[in-house]
């Protein structure tokens, strides 16, 4: 019985041989939080790795040139930039990378110096994007690895790709892979920037990938059925993935077979210290993010008042002037924004000239513009809770724009909204409207809960910043002349 195992058992024909994936996404903010994250760390982790092993490949899961504050100055360049000091190998293209629009996400493909997959993307002409690249072959000994990239579709409904269009996943992800594997690979990978739906719906289905680096989520995920892997990084660079692939051929009863097998390792970044060169590059750039704030952006022509009692208590300009801004840069039927997130406590004079920094001082939170489908029901429900707490200056307190709101002070919390009206009309109960809001009230912030309950339609995760959305919004005006007028009405 002894003799007949050790010939059923398959014996290595080769040396077995490693290969390291180092993978990341969602990293569009250089600078490190609370002491974990950023540029630097994420350098000095793989810098760490580098120097342990060979066939190393330095991966981005997508999402990289926005939508960080100094993104909105210089359009992600920067980010370039700092992953080509970090000799980043692949990246591929994340809806934030359309964010403005498809020039500008050329024009950053373009200033990389390492691989750019977007491999199901197709430009005007048919053709993938501009500089990307549809494949990516590397060797580790005698075994060959190629890679492809898959950009979600949902991509068009929540960036700006213009008439760039997204292939389906499957079909891309099988053609892909049969293209690599008749070109010689032994494995495949798959680089995506996918929602994790998609990212299982690739794992579940024939899409011919072994394994999977996504993005999108900001999840930290290892998984392994045995067949394929499906891996994400979190965000921000606050952990490196690693994926350790060992690679040999084994012989069977006469014939020779590729086998693999993974082991993963999530390096926390609060385990090294910031690489010093990368470092310094950082603080270049931060230096430089102090210098934008310090910039100009147009002129008031009214007062305005962001002390706490005014913006937690009653209609006011400047809460008027973001939620305007906001509607606007969604292209929202209404907005509506919690006084609470609302932090200058100063007054403005007229005739000042608004910087970059009085936006950022006014919205310090990072908060996010997103864009909820709810129902005429469900949006009243929203506004009699902005106003169930005004005489304990609560937070919630809503500064709105596109509709106008008369409201009781007297009556029971949950029974003061008098009347609504969108765009002239009153509010129909059963119609859809579409809402601008921020991140911290979508997710039931200030006691939103209602807003849990509807259909986003621009998340967290693909949204912009309300500071660079009110600071564009201002200096496309050049001067601004916000005032209270009427669409936030108290009674008794």
């Amino acid at each position: 019985m002894f003799l007949l195992a050790l010939l059923a058992a398959p014996a290595a024909w080769a040396e077995a041989v490693k290969l390291t994936l180092l993978h990341v996404n969602d990293l569009d903010r250089i600078e490190e939080s609370k002491g974990k994250g950023g540029v630097a760390r994420v350098m000095a982790m793989v810098k760490q790795e580098r120097a342990a092993t060979d066939n190393v490949v330095f991966i981005h899961g997508g999402d990289g040139i926005s939508p960080s504050l100094l993104s909105s100055f210089d359009k992600g360049a920067h980010m370039i930039d700092l992953y080509n000091e970090g000799e980043l190998d692949l990246m591929v293209l994340g809806n934030h990378e359309f964010d403005f629009g498809p020039e500008v996400a050329r024009e950053r493909v373009a200033e990389a110096r390492f691989t750019v997959l977007g491999s199901n993307t197709r430009d005007s002409d048919g053709e993938p994007l501009d500089g990307t690249s549809a494949t990516w072959m590397t060797e580790a000994g005698p075994y060959k690895v190629g890679f492809f990239g898959l950009t979600t579709p949902e991509t068009a409904d929540i960036s700006s790709p213009g008439t760039v269009t997204f292939e389906p996943l499957l079909q891309s992800a099988r053609a892909l892979s049969e293209e690599l594997r008749e070109a010689g690979a032994d494995l495949v990978v798959a680089v995506a920037h996918t929602g994790v739906e998609e990212d299982l719906m690739l794992m579940r289905a024939d899409s011919g990938i072994d394994v999977l680096l996504s993005g999108h989520d900001h999840l930290l995920v290892t998984y392994y059925d045995g067949q394929r892997v499906f891996v994400e990084a979190g965000a921000q660079g606050e952990n490196l993935m690693v994926v350790e692939i060992t690679m040999e051929t084994v012989e069977s009863r006469g014939s020779q077979r590729f086998v693999w097998e993974p082991a993963f390792r999530i390096v926390d970044s609060r385990s090294v210290e910031p690489d010093a060169a990368m470092a310094a590059k950082v603080q270049v750039y931060l230096d430089q993010l102090s210098r934008e704030l310090d910039v100009p952006i147009g002129k008031l022509m009214t007062n305005l008042d962001s002390r706490r009692a005014s913006v937690r208590g009653g209609e006011t300009a400047i809460g008027n002037l973001i939620a305007d801004a906001m509607r606007q840069g969604v292209e929202a039927d209404v907005a509506l924004t919690n006084g609470g997130g609302i932090r200058g406590d100063k007054t403005y004079d007229a005739g000042i000239t608004l910087t970059r920094r009085d936006i950022q001082t006014e919205l310090p939170f990072g908060n996010k513009t997103v864009k909820l489908s709810l129902t005429g029901d469900q949006l009243r429900q929203a506004l009699e809770h902005g106003f169930s707490k005004v005489e304990e200056g609560a937070g919630r307190f809503p500064s709105i724009s596109g509709m106008t709101v008369t409201w009781s002070r007297s009556a029971p919390a949950g029974q003061r909204v008098r009347s609504v009206t969108v765009g002239g009309k009153l509010l129909d109960p059963e119609a859809t409207y579409t809402l601008a809001t921020n991140d911290f009230v979508a997710r039931g912030g200030d006691g939103y809960a209602v807003f849990k309950e509807t259909v986003q339609m621009i998340d967290a995760t693909s949204a912009r910043f309300m500071a660079a959305m009110v600071m564009e919004f201002v200096a496309a005006a050049g001067e601004v002349a916000p005032k209270t007028d009427g669409r936030v009405t108290a009674v008794d």
